[in-house]
């Protein structure tokens, strides 16, 4: 196994004003492509209803609508190995520009889709074909924008960046969360169900359509720039030296994005159903304290990449992850009793998910740069789509055992993530 440095070949100096425009158009439009993957879910219940038969029974159709969903994530990983196989021999823009037009496209094309009763079993499968692309341009955009703004900035900074851009990638989730709430807000059940439902779905498509024009102000990384200069390419199809050259980079990339995964899933996308369903919030008390928490995590992941590049990654995740644990564990352990402390704990919670600013970091440095693409890509996306989808499972069948049952699953994910942690630590990492 490879113990895989990863330098940027980029010299060590301040950051410019270039990079804060690369970093900033690169979050912007990470924001809106991940808005547009994540919209679908907000408006599931009233989209189950019109692409599906009517005298279908309830669970069936919830079922077949979440499956839709589900299929969005279960393409990611063809998709974000084929992406990231160009992106390593062709450029990282042209794929980073590729994945959120197809995003833009199949998110406008589903607010302009017609129903069941217009187009009858059309309607789902094109629904379905929507959704599968929007997984494959998901499964090239986040490991993309990954390597696309570490390569840009000094080896010094790296953490900084990647936390900036996962940083887009979570306000992506709060948009999502907030257009869903004043749409239903301005309109009746009704009126969503006729034609509102629509609107976030079109205003996704064409915000991401401006995002496909900004990012041709974008330059190619200074790194594949050099590669290409250089003829360094990869010799071999990239994943194949991946597979067989960087095992290890593999196995801590996986380990880390089940954490990260189990920090966005459990707790902040469960969660607030968790704290109606469970503890009794209201579902207007549960989403400002959601909102709350995503907000405050976005601090907690620039300020995790930022110790990253400090301190080193590996220190980070050791404390980092024993403060998720604990605040989760107290989270949990003290609604039932003291519901008045939800805003402050679930703050408190979101601040140390904050702690999954550190696994991109580890990750872009895990493969060196002719391979660097490929080799997160394919980590990322096969745990995402594996660890990450399985994660409700678990969570739900722990709950049937126990109402702490999310806070169990995340003790675990963290302390694989201190063990990753002490590892790194002592390779000085």
């Amino acid at each position: 196994m490879s113990s895989v440095p990863a330098s940027t070949a980029t010299p060590a100096r301040p950051l410019t004003r270039n990079d804060y425009k690369t970093l900033s158009l690169a979050a912007l439009g990470s924001a809106l492509e991940f808005y547009d993957f994540i919209i679908f879910v907000f408006f599931a219940a009233v989209v189950g209803k019109l692409f599906f038969p009517p005298d279908m029974p309830e669970w069936m159709r919830l079922i077949q609508t979440f499956g839709i969903f589900a299929a969005g994530y279960l393409i990611r990983p063809l998709g974000g190995i084929v992406m990231a196989h160009f992106g390593d021999l062709l450029g990282r823009k042209k794929m980073f520009t590729l994945s959120i037009f197809l995003m833009a496209v199949p998110t406008l094309a589903i607010g302009l889709l017609p129903t069941y009763a217009q187009i009858g079993l059309w309607a789902p499968l094109l629904l379905l074909l929507m959704r599968m692309i929007q997984g494959a341009a998901i499964g090239g955009e986040v490991p993309g924008s990954w390597v696309f703004v570490a390569e840009h900035v000094p080896t010094k900074r790296i953490g900084y960046a990647v936390g900036v851009l996962t940083v887009g990638l979570n306000l992506g989730i709060l948009l999502g969360s907030l257009i869903a709430t004043a749409i239903n807000g301005l309109y009746t059940p009704e009126q969503v169900a006729d034609y509102a439902w629509r609107i976030p779905f079109l205003l996704g498509g064409v915000f991401g359509l401006l995002s496909v024009y900004l990012r041709r102000w974008l330059h190619e990384t200074p790194v594949f720039a050099q590669l290409q200069q250089r003829k360094a390419l990869a010799k071999e199809v990239p994943l194949r030296s991946v597979l067989r050259d960087h095992r290890e980079g593999i196995v801590l990339s996986m380990l880390l994005t089940w954490l990260l995964s189990a920090g966005v899933v459990v707790v902040i996308l469960m969660t607030p159903a968790l704290l109606q369903g469970v503890y009794h919030f209201a579902p207007k008390v549960a989403l400002q304290a959601n909102s709350l928490a995503i907000v405050v995590m976005s601090l907690g992941v620039v300020t995790s990449g930022l110790l990253c590049d400090r301190i080193g990654a590996g220190r980070v995740l050791v404390f980092g992850c024993a403060g998720m644990m604990l605040s989760c564990w107290t989270l949990y352990t003290s609604l039932a009793s003291h519901p008045e402390w939800l805003f402050p704990l679930y703050a408190l919670t979101g601040l140390f998910v904050g702690t999954v600013g550190a696994a991109p970091f580890v990750m872009v440095k895990a493969f060196p740069a002719p391979v660097r693409f490929s080799g997160l890509s394919f980590s990322y996306n096969l745990a995402y789509a594996v660890l990450g989808g399985l994660s409700p499972v678990f969570v739900s069948l722990l709950l049937k055992e126990s109402p702490m049952g999310p806070a169990y699953y995340v003790a675990l994910v963290c302390v694989v993530g201190m063990l990753v942690g002490a590892y790194l630590w002592k390779r000085g990492r």
